[in-house]
């Protein structure tokens, strides 16, 4: 699929691997709107992006802000490309020293990165399954998951939980918009470069770094906006979750 003159979306598009996405996406001729909660953030790095980046501050979880982007989105040419990269990931043990893992802390992480990313995808699916097809196409959804799906550490009990979900719904998903000529990736990235990880003492970033078998670095950002492309240009992928990892397999801790 040619992005040029093509309208995206990206939930979390304002950082992290939703910012390097936008801005890959923007350098191949697309429009862009970013979806993120901060809306001070975001609209600055609209701003920044140039006339062709657009924001809409929304909760993914909520039915109606969502909406709101997905009219933005159509509203600037043809959704085509729709890649959520919103979540969080939010520790706990199942039973810590402070006791049982509290269930609305483990419902908050399941409702924002499984809920949302759904929510996202019906909205944005509907949109596309308007829109008159491109050769073979009519558009491309990106999920993000992470290897904490395969390889699940202590302590992340609600974030694997979520992030199997979303790899566990790829190909139900691929199968059934098929028919509407519309793909399903999902990308299971490793430790990246993203502001959660900027937040750790720099030995706990080398200490990771170390831990990847090759290349032994953490991931960039740009590396995974760069995979998004690759799945936009390629029809043939659908209905898989491709693991950017440099091979990691992550310890129990």
């Amino acid at each position: 699929m040619d992005l040029n003159s093509t309208v995206a979306l990206v939930t979390g598009g304002a950082s992290g691997l939703g910012r390097a996405t936008t801005e890959r996406l923007l350098a191949a001729g697309a429009q862009v709107v970013m979806v993120d909660l901060n809306a001070e953030v975001g609209q600055q790095v609209a701003s920044e992006l140039g006339s062709s980046a657009h924001f809409v501050s929304a909760d993914v979880t909520n039915e109606e802000q969502v909406q709101a982007a997905v009219d933005m989105a159509t509203g600037l040419g043809q959704l085509r490309v729709v890649v959520n990269c919103a979540g969080v990931a939010t520790p706990g043990k199942l039973v810590s020293r402070k006791g049982p893992l509290a269930l609305d802390a483990f419902s908050k992480v399941l409702s924002i990165n499984v809920v949302g990313t759904v929510n996202v995808c019906r909205l944005a699916a509907a949109a596309m399954q308007a829109q008159e097809n491109v050769g073979e196409e009519r558009g491309v959804i990106v999920n993000t998951a992470s290897v904490a799906a395969f390889d699940g550490q202590i302590g992340q009990i609600a974030y694997s939980a979520s992030k199997g979900a979303i790899a566990s719904v790829t190909l139900p998903m691929a199968r059934e918009l098929a028919s509407s000529q519309i793909r399903v990736v999902t990308i299971a990235p490793g430790i990246f470069e993203t502001p959660m990880m900027a937040g750790l003492p720099e030995e706990a970033q080398e200490s990771l770094a170390k831990s990847i078998p090759h290349p032994s670095r953490l991931g960039k950002p740009a590396e995974y906006a760069q995979l998004v492309e690759s799945i936009v240009a390629n029809p043939m992928l659908n209905g898989e979750t491709i693991r950017l990892d440099g091979a990691i397999r992550m310890a129990p801790k």
